[in-house]
């Protein structure tokens, strides 16, 4: 713009400069010299020339100017980088919200990786009409109220698809225990705290199968019961023997490392085990004591031997050993406890129990499980045979004593009146809970699913009685009948009858009656995602 301009003021002064040189050429007379005109003439004309040639090459220079602002500006921007020729920065990963189960979870656009927040609440309420056989019986009541069993929240998720973890935290167990670590002191209560946070890699599929090498905090799919998530067993606590099972190296807060297999019929699994979580660790601690780490192991195998449309049998066995029992380190003491209560939480209280037993070297646990399904109608029931070593290792009695053999099980019938049943979860190697066709509603006119299911459970906690070296823990046998509503995915109604009768002797050389009956009522509102 600037060119073009001093290109027309140059010519403008040129031109006013002949016309006022050829005007003074003319005032001057016709006589005046001919050659001082042809001269202006030239000069004009040399003039003309030169400002054409100006004009001329005046646009290509405007235009190259402009080609030159694209490069000159992106080198601008590459050197405010840093660096010339920098290659683009790569899109940013999409991410996918996502609500399965009313879980709200979000992955990426490409499904690898994935983050959700799971929960639940298990709030229990009920009562109990408790009859102490005798006077000696202990204790001599039992407490009716409430209990917020299980209060969970955490995070469960995958990164890169292979690698799966949890992190969940348990506020539950308000009724569960007493706290604390003084004698007498049971489990839960102010112990609850970190029930998973574990790793588990699943990338490997050997056999023509899947595989998961898993380690950390977690709840071992050791039995079927226990490979069943809370959310979905079909009474509101497992049976004694089960719980009595586990409690010895397996079950929910337990520090693991292990592998299973599995395929579309068969699982296969192995663990070994240390404490759970709350347990003591120190080794100078006086109060509470110290005590060493306990070490064990359990392995499982099951499978479907026949499916079919709406059947199945699932059989299994599994074994557990204690391998190295804790060791209080004040007392030297090294001793194993087995206890439950009457399969309902409201109240703490152990109604069968052997107590410490002392010079424990180890304890195994064999069982076996089967289930079955048809429609509808779904079995389940297991058998366990319990064994605790004692030797003369600590020097304390009973010196020499034999091992201890106890036993219980459990069997158990459902039905869902309103046609839903029960699918297999190979990963577990165990039952899926139910999911209700038309989750009830107002609106529609739903109903959810209702499941009615009864339940006979034993445990004898008994060896060597009339023996010195003999442990009375007592034997308890359990009915329970249940009314389970399935309101949705979520929401459950849990309606639970006992009827116990627990039979136990004063001491293994004392036959004095401390026995006792009881029913209880229950209701659990259970809420999960």
């Amino acid at each position: 713009m600037k060119i073009n301009s001093l290109v027309s003021t140059t010519m403008l002064a040129a031109t006013t400069l002949t016309s006022a040189s050829l005007h003074s050429a003319r005032a001057a007379g016709a006589g005046e010299n001919g050659a001082e005109i042809s001269s202006l003439k030239r000069q004009l004309h040399l003039l003309e020339q030169r400002l054409d040639k100006l004009q001329q090459g005046s646009a290509p220079r405007a235009n190259t100017s402009k080609v030159e602002a694209k490069p000159q500006t992106k080198a601008a921007l590459s050197s405010s980088n840093g660096r010339r020729n920098v290659a683009a920065p790569p899109a940013t990963v999409g991410a996918l919200v996502s609500m399965p189960n009313n879980r709200p979870t979000i992955c990426t656009d490409d499904g690898e990786n994935c983050v959700g927040i799971t929960g639940r609440v298990h709030w229990d309420v009920g009562g109990y009409d408790y009859h102490p056989n005798t006077a000696a019986t202990s204790p001599e009541r039992l407490n009716s109220g409430e209990n917020v069993r299980r209060a969970r929240i955490g995070l469960a998720g995958k990164f890169f698809d292979d690698w799966n973890f949890a992190l969940v935290y348990d506020f539950g167990g308000s009724s569960d225990g007493f706290g604390g670590a003084a004698a007498g002191s049971l489990p839960g209560g102010g112990l609850s705290g970190l029930e998973n946070a574990y790793l588990s890699y699943t990338g490997l599929k050997p056999f023509g199968g899947k595989m998961a090498i898993e380690g950390g905090i977690m709840d071992i799919p050791w039995t079927i019961d226990e490979a069943t998530s809370s959310n979905d067993i079909t009474f509101m606590e497992r049976s004694s023997a089960q719980v009595i099972a586990v409690n010895v190296a397996a079950g929910d807060f337990r520090s693991t490392f292990g592998t299973r297999w599995w395929n579309d019929s068969f699982w296969a699994g192995g663990y070994v085990t240390g404490p759970t979580t709350g347990s003591i660790h120190s080794a100078s601690s006086v109060t509470p004591a110290g005590a060493t780490e306990q070490f064990g192991a359990v392995a499982r195998v099951a499978g479907q031997l026949i499916s079919g449309n709406n059947y199945s049998l699932h059989l299994g066995a599994n074994a557990e050993w204690l391998v190295q029992p804790s060791r209080n380190l004040v007392t030297n003491a090294q001793t194993v406890s087995f206890s439950d209560r009457p399969e309902l939480r409201i109240d703490p209280t152990a109604l069968i129990s052997t107590g410490a037993i002392a010079n424990a070297s180890g304890a195994q646990v064999y069982g076996a499980e089967a289930a079955a399904s048809y429609g509808s109608l779904y079995f389940q029931g297991e058998y366990y045979w319990y064994n605790v070593d004692r030797s003369a290792s600590t020097g304390l009695p009973p010196i020499g004593a034999p091992s201890l053999h106890f036993q219980g099980g459990y069997a158990q019938a459902s039905y869902v009146l309103t046609g839903e049943t029960r699918t297999y979860n190979a990963s577990t190697g165990s039952y899926n809970g139910i999911n209700p066709a038309d989750p009830f509603s107002m609106r529609s006119g739903g109903w959810g699913a209702w499941e009615v299911a009864g339940r006979v459970s034993t445990i004898d906690l008994n060896d060597g009685l009339a023996t010195a070296a003999g442990v009375a823990g007592g034997r308890q046998t359990v009915y329970t009948a249940a009314l389970n509503w399935y309101i949705n995915g979520n929401l459950r109604l849990m309606l639970d009858y006992l009827h116990g009768d627990v039979a136990r002797q004063q001491s293994p050389t004392s036959t004095a009656d401390r026995g006792a009956t009881f029913d209880a009522v229950a209701m659990r509102t259970q809420l999960a995602f």
